[in-house]
């Protein structure tokens, strides 16, 4: 509703613009106040227009209070200070629709949005930085779907890359074992734990001698080659692997629609079909002198090419190698040609078979070279978001660079890097997980993490000791639930902590994460917010009242006086407060859809939590002795209770029945 009335003003003043001034402004600014006192909007149009129309801030703003008209919902417009204008809503009527969970008209974008998340590499088990970025963008996914999108999900799969051989390499090279070994290891239930130390003691045994490396780059050539023992045995690591952090997603509700593996996009020939249309553009073309000589190179995103008779002329330092003299294609042409099919702009597709089938009953589908005839359509999309962490900028803004030299201008103006910053750990985590740290490491604010080096947490791991903690405190309050539910509510208090901390932090701010922390009933942390809903359902229980029922009921018998009544003047701005904000849900989503920044909606949900505290401590709900005072108390509480829900589900988190 907040969104909806804020687009009803800015339209009514675009209105009076144009009939009064004969001024077109698009988009009209519209801030909040600080205090509710005054007002719900603050317009500093009037600063604006004061060049423009040649007159004081002042006399502008008395122009547009006094001209404008009646504004349906809104009470009034003020005039504050050197030409702010305030706008007051009728409190009653905002409520009323609010109670009622009025929905009024959005329009939603046409097309599908692709977003691309979680992409780990699948050699060796996920990790807490993957948790971040896979937290982020099913997050995304979310406010998307919350606001009427149609979303695919996609997790990109680099199945022939390094990181696989080098686990390849670790099998063959140092523990000599064959296929079969290998297959009867990945029936383990934590295959991807016994590969993480192996991927670690590669690394070591490359240090020992760099003659070693020669094994990376045969077993590289081989898995891209395909149709061989390497190539097999890479396949059965990876897909291994995948199932195990398909297995570790899901423990956060984090679900895929789609897998495409870069083998696919070898074995199909999708680099064939973007590397013509690259040189019959001109976007790619040959260098013939310099260190780039023999390369395949495009010019680097930022810089400038000119041309002359011969061709395009671009310095060594801006051109981007693409293909390698030796004829191998770089991390950033596959990703040119994925990126077209994902526009549906390559004329060429995946085949496609079913790989994982969540409890709820929804398939994830893989890429393969032949697949099922039936399957649902992907790629062909309107808007791609990808969630790729702030090292692959220059990546990115390559593919973007390639899209629009191509003539795609529109998809290129339509892909969003989705940046985010990397996660930590504080030196007490770090103790906790059982790292030596030196004295120096334990002087640092956070402790960076190293998979290469086997250093870091594994995100299986991360759950299990937050899922622990959190059960040593639910067994200790609740001894008469029995073992399943006791341990029900310790998981759905853990993951509601780490993806809370995961999200409350702006993408571009570096986590150190502490256990502690994010387990804390109080301060801005995810057990905060679920005992803020649970205190707000507790109140209906103690009155034998369902809070659903009690709403829709209730809402529908609550008189326009009454509202009026117990929400007018500075008495009640308190309690106004507290309805405003849970208006404003919508609203919320919308800055974190356009801004790519989750980071909102967790300081919503925070917000809402403090809010509705400190008004369950002022106010006796249960024992007012006013009939229609308690009825709308609690219609209050029911109302936030539902938005609090209604928040935390597109953060992906649950409430529990107790806390």
């Amino acid at each position: 509703m907040y969104r909806h009335l804020e687009h009803r003003l800015a339209q009514h003043v675009r209105d009076f613009l144009r009939r009064t001034y004969g001024l077109e402004m698009p988009k009209i600014v519209i801030e909040q106040p600080p205090r509710v006192e005054l007002g719900e909007y603050a317009l500093p149009l009037a600063f604006e227009l004061a060049k423009k129309l040649r007159k004081p801030p002042r006399k502008i703003a008395e122009e547009i209070v006094s001209g404008i008209g009646p504004i349906e919902g809104f009470e009034k417009l003020e005039l504050a200070g050197a030409g702010y204008i305030n706008a007051r809503l009728k409190r009653n009527e905002l409520a009323a629709a609010l109670a009622a969970d009025e929905q009024p008209h959005a329009e939603v974008p046409s097309g599908k949005v692709l977003v691309e998340h979680s992409s780990i590499n699948p050699n060796k088990a996920a990790h807490i930085g993957h948790l971040r970025n896979a937290t982020l963008g099913d997050t995304f996914v979310r406010l998307l779907k919350f606001a009427g999108r149609e979303v695919d999900v996609q997790n990109y799969i680099d199945n022939t890359g390094v990181q696989v051989a080098d686990v390849v390499v670790g099998f063959l090279s140092i523990e000599k074992k064959s296929r079969a070994e290998i297959e009867q290891l990945s029936r383990q239930p934590r295959f991807d734990y016994y590969c993480w130390d192996l991927y670690a003691r590669v690394s070591q045994w490359y240090e020992q001698d760099k003659q070693n490396l020669a094994a990376r780059q045969q077993a590289l050539h081989a898995i891209e080659e395909g149709g061989n023992e390497t190539a097999a045995i890479a396949d059965l690591i990876s897909v291994s692997v995948l199932r195990r952090h398909l297995e570790t997603m899901d423990r956060l509700d984090i679900e895929y629609d789609f897998l495409p593996r870069e083998s696919e996009i070898l074995h199909l020939h999708f680099w064939e079909a973007a590397f013509t249309k690259l040189k019959d553009s001109g976007v790619l073309f040959l260098e013939n002198e310099g260190k780039n000589k023999g390369c395949w190179v495009m010019r680097r995103a930022g810089t400038q090419k000119s041309e002359t008779a011969e061709g395009p002329e671009l310095a060594e330092e801006d051109q981007k190698v693409i293909v390698r003299s030796n004829g191998t294609v770089g991390y950033v042409g596959k990703d040119i040609a994925y990126h077209l099919w994902k526009f549906g702009l390559l004329g060429r597709d995946f085949g496609y078979r079913k790989f994982y089938r969540y409890p709820n009953g929804h398939d994830c589908w893989i890429s393969t070279t032949v697949g099922a005839l039936e399957h649902p359509h992907f790629g062909d999309v309107s808007e791609i978001y990808n969630v790729i962490d702030a090292r692959q900028a220059e990546a990115q803004n390559t593919v973007i660079e390639a899209l629009r030299e191509l003539g795609y201008g529109d998809q290129a103006n339509h892909y969003t890097h989705f940046s985010y910053e990397m996660v930590a750990l504080t030196p007490r985590c770090a103790a906790e997980l059982g790292y030596e740290l030196s004295e120096e490491d334990k002087a640092r604010s956070f402790i960076e993490v190293s998979g290469r080096k086997g250093f870091g947490v594994k995100a299986d791991d991360l759950t299990d000791t937050l899922i622990a903690s959190a059960r040593k405190e639910v067994d200790a309050r609740h001894p008469q639930l029995n073992d399943a539910a006791r341990g029900k509510i310790a998981t759905q208090i853990a993951i509601g902590a780490l993806r809370y901390f995961m999200l409350k932090f702006t993408k571009s701010s570096v986590i150190a994460f502490d256990f502690k922390e994010a387990l804390s009933f109080e301060g801005e942390t995810g057990p905060y917010a679920q005992y803020a809903v649970v205190r707000a359902t507790n109140i209906f229980r103690k009155g034998g009242l369902d809070p659903d029922g009690f709403r829709s009921e209730v809402a529908s018998k609550v008189t326009a006086s009454e509202f009026a009544r117990f929400l007018a003047g500075e008495a009640a701005n308190e309690i106004w407060e507290l309805w405003l904000a849970s208006a404003k849900t919508s609203y919320i989503v919308d800055q974190c859809i356009a801004t790519t920044e989750p980071a909102y909606l967790a300081k919503h949900v925070f917000q809402l939590a403090q809010l509705f505290n400190a008004f369950y401590h002022r106010h006796p709900i249960l024992s007012e002795p006013d009939e229609s005072r308690k009825k709308f108390l609690l219609l209050t509480v029911a109302v936030v209770r539902r938005e609090m829900m209604r928040s935390l589900a597109v953060l992906g988190i649950t409430v529990p029945p107790v806390m």
